[in-house]
């Protein structure tokens, strides 16, 4: 565990440096390729550089608020909330772990994500319809997982991840936006403008993804395991991700980004074989046959 957790500390600077060293290098390219020589591919490389440092301030920072924002979250009232809360609060004490923060999005898909950049600034979120389709057993099998994101630092590292994927992919459409509207005789002016939104799409769409994808699909089911370790009890968390697994319907304000983060995609239960490439969950059903292996070795 005390390795997991070491090693997504030292993940989470890894992703940081690469990604500044990818706006490096896209600002070294633009600069050269706009036609400006070493100078303007330089200068270039400073300005992105500079941008995909205060990305990643951003992110470490005001990432977390900023995922809760676009969810549609806000912090659960403890007086509505109270069997969350206790829930919450007793599975953080038994882990060694301060008590999250506990937001509710109002939304009848069943879901649940934890965020933060490290266990003293983290919270956890629940849907409404998680809270109505699931009794206090599987809540609980839940929110452990949920809590074990938390305290291996999963949570730090995938919000690193999301937070400039969202950025870039907002920074490739004010750009390809403006490249639009952009009217100008100076060919290399446009194709500087056509390269700095290929560039952000090609980090938002690919790289981003991708790296989200080879992070996510293992830390879910090291979630499933830890879970359960900290319930000593397989059957919430396995009747909670059936329950799950008939779910077809995503969040309102669910998004890829975001999705890394949750405890399940919906859009992951069906489609081709191209589509499943960028999964950041395993296959729902192979959580399940998982659980169902450990719940068989505790009856025995």
């Amino acid at each position: 565990m005390y390795h997991q957790i070491a090693r997504n500390k030292r993940n989470s600077i890894i992703v940081v440096v690469l990604f500044i060293a990818v706006w490096l290098l896209a600002g070294f390219v633009i600069g050269e390729f706009g036609g400006g020589g070493v100078t303007a591919a330089v200068g270039g490389a400073i300005i992105l550089g500079i941008l995909g440092i205060c990305a990643a301030l951003y992110s470490y920072y005001l990432g977390s608020a900023t995922v809760l924002s676009a969810a549609g979250a806000h912090e659960a009232d403890r007086g509505q909330f109270t069997q969350l809360y206790n829930i919450v609060e007793t599975l953080a004490i038994g882990d060694g772990l301060p008590p999250p923060k506990v937001y509710i999005i109002e939304d009848p898909s069943p879901n649940a994500f934890a965020t933060g950049r490290d266990p003293k600034h983290a919270a956890v979120t629940v849907t409404t319809g998680l809270l109505q389709m699931m009794n206090r057993e599987e809540l609980e099998g839940v929110l452990s997982h949920e809590l074990s994101h938390v305290k291996n630092f999963d949570v730090r590292l995938l919000l690193v991840v999301t937070t400039m994927i969202g950025m870039a992919g907002l920074l490739a459409s004010v750009v390809w936006n403006g490249a639009f509207r952009f009217r100008t005789r100076d060919s290399r002016a446009l194709l500087i403008i056509l390269l700095v939104g290929a560039v952000f799409t090609l980090i938002a769409v690919i790289v981003g993804p991708l790296m989200q994808m080879a992070l996510s699909r293992q830390r879910e089911s090291l979630a499933d395991a830890s879970g359960v370790e900290l319930t000593r009890n397989p059957a919430g968390l396995l009747s909670a991700l059936k329950k799950i697994a008939a779910n077809e319907q995503p969040m309102k304000n669910f998004n890829h980004a975001v999705a890394a983060m949750c405890i399940d995609n919906p859009k992951e239960h069906h489609g081709s074989f191209f589509n499943h490439l960028f999964d950041t969950h395993p296959p729902i059903e192979e959580r399940i046959a998982a659980l169902e292996k450990i719940a068989n070795v505790q009856q025995t």
